[in-house]
């Protein structure tokens, strides 16, 4: 009977948890320049630590850079992060991406997310999708980091790529599969 509570406290902690991150608003969003320095940070590391890293930003439409998404589980788990789209260099809008998960894991990281919108249709798809979901409005294809392929062969053969660096934390595997992304309107 103990271990039942335990479990039901356990299940409810984790059920307000994955609710306040999945409903995370502009009201918690840093102001415009801190998103900018991540973001600046992020697209420097991201030419450092992937090969081929500033071709994928030139042959890119748009590009939505996610610095810093802190993730967090213990059975049930939740990622947030803000970030910015680029296009031709410029910032054009400010999003948060936010998602949960259930199963066994456990650990927290941090890492930054780079997606690479390759075509104009996915770019058009994404800004126009509100509360806009890896796996469901588009599949985001996660490239290996240390993967030796020209950028213009994987671009041409997938319209959404995204890329995990700058991992630092204890948790098996990254994945974006579910997680929304949303418009945020920071100071």
């Amino acid at each position: 009977m103990a271990v039942n509570n335990v479990l039901k406290i356990i299940f409810w902690i984790g059920c307000i948890t994955m609710i306040f991150s999945l409903t995370a608003s502009a009201s918690y969003a840093v102001t415009t320049g801190e998103i900018d320095a991540g973001v600046n940070a992020a697209l420097h590391r991201f030419s450092q630590q992937v090969k081929g890293g500033r071709a994928f930003q030139e042959i890119a439409k748009g590009v939505l850079v996610i610095p810093h998404i802190t993730k967090a589980a213990f059975i049930l788990g939740g990622q947030y992060g803000e970030g910015a789209l680029r296009e031709d260099g410029k910032t054009t809008a400010y999003y948060s991406m936010a998602a949960g998960s259930f199963g066994f894991q456990i650990g927290a990281e941090k890492y930054d997310l780079i997606i690479i919108f390759a075509t104009e249709e996915a770019l058009r798809k994404f800004r126009l999708g509100k509360g806009w979901e890896a796996g469901v409005d588009a599949e985001v294809t996660l490239i290996d980091t240390g993967i030796d392929l020209p950028a213009s062969t994987l671009v041409s053969q997938h319209p959404v790529l995204g890329f995990i660096i700058d991992q630092k934390g204890f948790m098996a595997g990254a994945s974006i599969k579910g997680a929304k992304f949303n418009i945020i309107k920071p100071d």
